[in-house]
């Protein structure tokens, strides 16, 4: 197992480990992760609303959801863009640069097709810019956590994951109030409801925001990963691009590998569960939308970055075993805050107290997590295999969220919030036996 799955043997001190966000790799990862978070709202949240104002019906809106699953299903192109160069770009950028800027480019495209779109004259149209968009950038996370993991040793993943996380916190408050705000700023008073040159507007704005991610593709040097024996033909090229990545991981683990799997299956599954009845657990309980919107986009969001950063910098200084740990048992624990603050009524100051401590947990939870599987990867197919870990980790979750606004119609929210808190106790025993889990000798991630 790659070394981040333990403790290091020495610990470098606090004022080291909190220098390491000014270096270099961290700052990339800064702007990056602001490009990877930027087009998910536009094609899903945001792109509901703007549905919604042009006279789109719910159904509809629901099943255009489905644009999301291309994040879900990356894995299966994902062996393409760990191991096929691309003519005259890999030349000149890189394996992962090459990749990245291809993807960004794709965005950019959608987003301006989308832009230039009336959903009430033509919704297919502005469904194909949506997929292109989702496709690019599901394309760009495959190629960004393969460049994220080569650029630097397995005890920087956790405080690169931080930063990241940073940007695409940032990306997403852009991409989703940012976009709102420029829509209403463009709009012609007596115009009507719907605002088609507003949204035209802000969706380009939007667009050239990915500039920020294509100019830091541009000027990073491309990762030194080790260089790939070369194949004899279109079976062994396949062979070494699809089946190896999955192969290699089950010799490394043998037995072991079913527990880390279920590991990962199930790491994040309090939070998922427990957020998809979030907001309508904020309108029930009588919240306008003005104080969700503060409380979930400013201390939340400050909260999550506060919690990566701390998460980060334990990684390094415990091993990142120790912090998913930790972040499992807050993550479960903050739930239980929910069900307290569902007996309460309509209380604000418990809502931020809350609220703040679940992005906390959630934040140190998500950076020793990144880091955790970030050192489960060989990096001979770190795409390949990542976008399997990160697809797995939603899955059962998504799954089981699907019931859960059956279980509060039956059960309320307090007994809801209490069994998504116990759906993380076995998660503790997992990370517990996890920490056991040894490649076998010879058989170590480089």
């Amino acid at each position: 197992m790659a070394s981040s799955a333990s403790s290091p043997a020495s610990h470098p001190s606090w004022r080291q480990s909190w220098r390491v966000y000014r270096e270099p790799a961290s700052l990339r990862m800064l702007a990056l992760g602001f490009s990877a978070g930027l087009p998910l709202l536009l094609v899903l949240g945001t792109l509901s609303f703007r549905l919604r104002e042009a006279g789109i019906d719910r159904t509809t809106i629901g099943y255009l959801s489905w644009v999301g699953l291309a994040y879900a299903f990356k894995w299966v192109w994902s062996p393409l863009v760990d191991r096929l160069p691309l003519p005259w770009a890999t030349r000149r950028l890189g394996r992962r640069r090459s990749w990245l800027l291809l993807a960004q480019l794709a965005v950019m495209a959608g987003l301006v097709g989308m832009a230039l779109a009336d959903p009430r004259e033509d919704l297919r149209t502005m469904v194909w810019w949506a997929l292109l968009v989702a496709f690019g950038s599901a394309t760009q996370d495959i190629a960004l956590d393969a460049f994220r993991i080569e650029s630097a040793d397995a005890d920087r993943q956790a405080a690169l994951a931080a930063t990241y996380q940073t940007g695409y916190r940032l990306a997403m408050i852009w991409a989703g109030a940012g976009v709102l705000w420029l829509a209403a700023r463009a709009e012609v008073a007596g115009a009507g409801s719907y605002q088609l040159a507003a949204w035209r507007g802000a969706y380009l704005v939007m667009s050239a925001s990915m500039l920020v991610g294509v100019l830091t593709v541009v000027l990073s040097p491309e990762p030194a990963p080790r260089a790939l024996a070369p194949a004899q033909g279109v079976a062994q090229w396949l062979r070494g691009a699809v089946v190896e990545p999955f192969a290699d991981f089950m010799r490394r683990y043998r037995w072991q590998a079913a527990l880390v799997l279920a590991l990962i299956a199930t790491y994040r599954i309090s939070d998922v569960v427990m957020g998809i009845m979030a907001n309508p657990f904020y309108v029930d309980m009588g919240y306008s939308k003005d104080e969700v919107a503060a409380v979930t986009k400013v201390f939340g969001v400050v909260m999550t970055l506060a919690g990566a950063f701390v998460g980060g910098v334990l990684s390094m200084r415990l091993g990142v075993m120790r912090v998913l740990m930790l972040g499992a048992v807050l993550s479960a624990a903050s739930n239980l805050l929910f069900a307290w603050l569902s007996t309460q009524g309509h209380q604000l100051y418990g809502l931020i107290g809350v609220v703040s401590a679940d992005n906390l947990a959630g934040g140190i939870a998500s950076a020793a997590f990144i880091a955790y599987l970030s050192g489960l990867t060989n990096v001979q197919y770190s795409a390949t295999q990542y976008a399997l870990f990160s697809s797995m980790m939603l899955l059962a979750p998504k799954w089981l969220a699907g019931f859960s606004g059956q279980y509060v119609d039956a059960h309320g929210y307090a007994s809801f919030f209490t069994a998504t808190a116990a759906l993380g106790l076995p998660v503790l025993v997992l990370v517990a036996l996890a920490a056991r889990a040894q490649p076998l000798a010879g058989h170590d991630a480089p």
